[in-house]
């Protein structure tokens, strides 16, 4: 796989489970300080991170709570082992998590779990902690897009002013001219009406000259600038060098638009994004490939299918080339497998429904000789697509659901896939 290519595989499917494990992790409360966090930086020696923790360990029997002093020791343990596995720090670092995961069966019953995370960019901290919470911040703040691009939308009667990063974009603000048209009322002078409307422009101008500067600026701090607009307002606006100089000269691009203000930056995305002017951003990847698979969708060439029963057929038909899912995917693999005759069931049900299900499939009989003594399991979705999808070297995509492109795939199931050839054909 080329550099490239893994890493759109990191920023889709990677991305969302890490982010889904992070928001987990972030989400859970020791009964005391037993959490353990240990963050390892690219080159330091595996032996003497496991040097420490021992020295923790040993540290650790001076707690008063004969439970905290127990978990923090197996946690500790625990960490140790792992860290055995290693040859050498993986090239980014690594990142553990450990400890007693409360549930919902009292103090005293938790189970002592470890979550080893291979983060995407190199570790700059060493840290060991024991808390009554687990340290993500760190990695957390490598999954945030850091290039920001400022996009101005003008002409002489309003500015809209958004920010594109990563996988989303929004309208920050608009702002009117309150400048007259450009024909003027009867009893003025023609020369007096022009002077009065540069006055107007002028102090437009500046106004948002000035809060581009403390959005793009102060607020964002943007790393390029695109403008866009109907007629040549924008060009007077960058010739008299309104803006200040660091965004003055971090133009990226000017782009003619149909449409200035909020609607102006929508369309400055789509020409962008169509022109090819910058590259890098998912969203944009996100928009190319919603746009190829929903022109498929109403085309007569039967490329392209949505739900997750169709989805799965075809998936399993070896015929799809590339799969596509919102993070808002909610679904889960159930196996009910009969421990009589060995007969197994496969459901997929929304994660909210799914413990009524377990608990339906506990009380029926097996359809195959009527034993009710059987075990369940249960997968994401996700891990589930993914493996079908590796199996049959096709591409998956994970897609944010808060853009127009998640809500369109959501519309159809959040799930839909372009196929390699049409099936009835």
């Amino acid at each position: 796989m080329s550099q490239e290519a893994h890493k759109k595989k990191w920023d889709s499917v990677k991305r969302y489970k890490l982010t889904k494990m992070l928001n987990q992790l972030s989400s859970i409360t020791g009964h005391g300080t037993e959490l353990v966090t240990v963050y390892i930086p690219p080159r330091r020696p595996i032996f003497e991170v496991i040097g420490q923790l021992r020295n923790e360990s040993g540290t650790a029997s001076n707690i008063k709570s004969d439970l905290t002093r127990t978990h923090v020791q197996d946690a500790l343990s625990k960490t140790v082992e792992h860290l055995k596995l290693f040859k050498e720090t993986p090239e980014n670092g690594l990142a553990i998590f450990c400890g007693a995961i409360p549930n919902n069966k009292g103090i005293g019953n938790e189970k002592i779990e470890l979550y080893s995370v291979f983060p995407p960019k190199p570790i700059q901290i060493n840290l060991y902690r024991c808390d009554d919470h687990f340290w993500t911040d760190h990695i957390k703040d490598m999954l945030r897009d850091e290039k920001v691009i400022g996009l101005l939308a003008i002409d002489s009667q309003e500015a809209g002013l958004g920010i594109l990063t990563g996988d989303r974009w929004e309208v920050i603000d608009t702002l009117t001219s309150g400048v007259a048209g450009k024909h003027r009322q009867g009893g003025q002078s023609a020369r007096r009406f022009e002077r009065l409307r540069e006055n107007e422009l002028n102090e437009y101008f500046h106004r948002i000259a000035d809060h581009a500067q403390k959005v793009f600026i102060d607020e964002y701090k943007i790393n390029g600038l695109i403008l866009g607009g109907p007629g040549p307002t924008k060009e007077n606006f960058l010739k008299e060098e309104y803006l200040d100089y660091r965004l003055q000269n971090n133009v990226v691009a000017t782009i003619d638009s149909s449409y200035s203000g909020s609607e102006g930056v929508r369309e400055i995305l789509e020409k962008v994004n169509e022109q090819g002017i910058i590259t890098e951003y998912r969203l944009l990847e996100e928009k190319k490939l919603i746009k190829k698979f929903m022109s498929q969708v109403y085309s007569n060439e039967g490329l392209a299918v949505y739900g997750l029963n169709d989805v799965l057929k075809f998936l399993r038909s070896g015929i799809i080339d590339t799969l596509i899912v919102t993070d808002e995917i909610s679904y889960v693999q159930l196996e009910v497998k009969c421990n009589k005759c060995g007969d197994v069931e496969e459901k997929f049900v929304e994660r909210s429904k799914l413990i009524n299900l377990k608990q339906d499939e506990a009380s029926k009989a097996c359809s195959k000789c009527g034993s009710v003594d059987k075990v369940s399991s249960e997968k994401d979705i996700v891990d589930v697509l993914e493996e079908l999808s590796i199996n049959i070297g096709s591409k998956m995509e994970i897609i944010s659901s808060k853009t127009e492109e998640g809500a369109q795939l959501g519309s159809l199931g959040n799930i839909g896939a372009l196929l390699r050839f049409n099936p009835s054909r």
